[in-house]
């Protein structure tokens, strides 16, 4: 199990040890998307949702919980962001909101699990305001696209947005 570095090397679960790597600024950026009927669309769109700005409260939702990553993740590390930035993109020929989010610290680890969970609390923040009018919206193609920093430097995803 030397390869899954949250195992020591008797396989139990461990929280990595990050002491003795250099603070560097670091990185991530993730993207997701939710497929909805195309009236639910409209109403976020139009900002007539009775339960009022439905992307503007996903955004919140999201910054939020890329702050509480630790607490919902158990071998993460607490991390002070110094950036966090949610955005979303109507394909109205899709009927769905894609979204990506840009996490960024100054530290010794990396963020690409703070820029995930942002990107799913997001989305799942979108489905929680539209669940009345539509239960089968649909999450889907939740990945991160770019991290760059630290010993490993930069990665970038090589394929397309997924559909």
């Amino acid at each position: 199990m030397s390869d899954l570095t949250h195992f020591n090397s008797r396989g139990e679960a461990h929280m990595v040890d990050v002491g003795d790597k250099n603070q560097t600024h670091r990185t991530a950026v993730c993207e997701g998307r939710i497929t909805m009927q195309a009236e639910t669309l409209e109403k976020i769109l139009q900002g007539d949702h009775k339960k009022g700005d439905v992307l503007g409260i996903a955004r919140i939702a999201g910054i939020m919980a890329s702050k509480k990553t630790s607490e919902l993740i158990p071998l993460c590390h607490p991390l002070m962001l110094t950036h966090v930035d949610i955005d979303f993109t109507p394909e109205p020929e899709n009927n769905s909101i894609y979204c990506t989010c840009q996490v960024e610290t100054r530290g010794q680890t990396g963020v690409e699990m703070e820029a995930l969970t942002a990107i799913q609390v997001a989305l799942l923040t979108i489905y929680d305001m539209c669940k009345a009018v539509d239960r089968g919206m649909s999450m889907t193609g939740i990945r991160l696209i770019e991290k760059k920093g630290g010993k490993s430097g930069h990665w970038q995803q090589t394929d397309k947005k997924p559909a």
